[in-house]
């Protein structure tokens, strides 16, 4: 069963009730990519007040943390813009 942006949507929703989210599906511009065939490639942008004081790092573990069923099913990459309310 393969993944889709809003699977992933859904899911960040539910776990940091963000302010802004933004999930797109950057696949198309792997094609050819030996990772393309283990699955999808996403950019995942997201505004939380949940990320307030945290590590990017911190950050980036909520949100695979919050995936952890979806990753299997598909998503072989996932490039993450994190940022607590007020940072640019």
């Amino acid at each position: 069963m393969s993944v889709a942006a809003q699977d992933i949507d859904a899911v960040l929703r539910e776990a940091l009730a963000p302010l802004e989210l933004a999930v797109e599906d950057d696949s198309h511009l792997h094609a050819g990519h030996a990772g393309a065939r283990e699955g999808r490639h996403f950019t995942v942008r997201v505004t939380a007040a949940r990320f307030n004081g945290l590590s990017r790092v911190a950050r980036h573990r909520l949100i695979y943390d919050a995936l952890q069923l979806l990753i299997p099913r598909g998503i072989h990459a996932l490039a993450i813009e994190a940022r607590a309310p007020g940072e640019s």
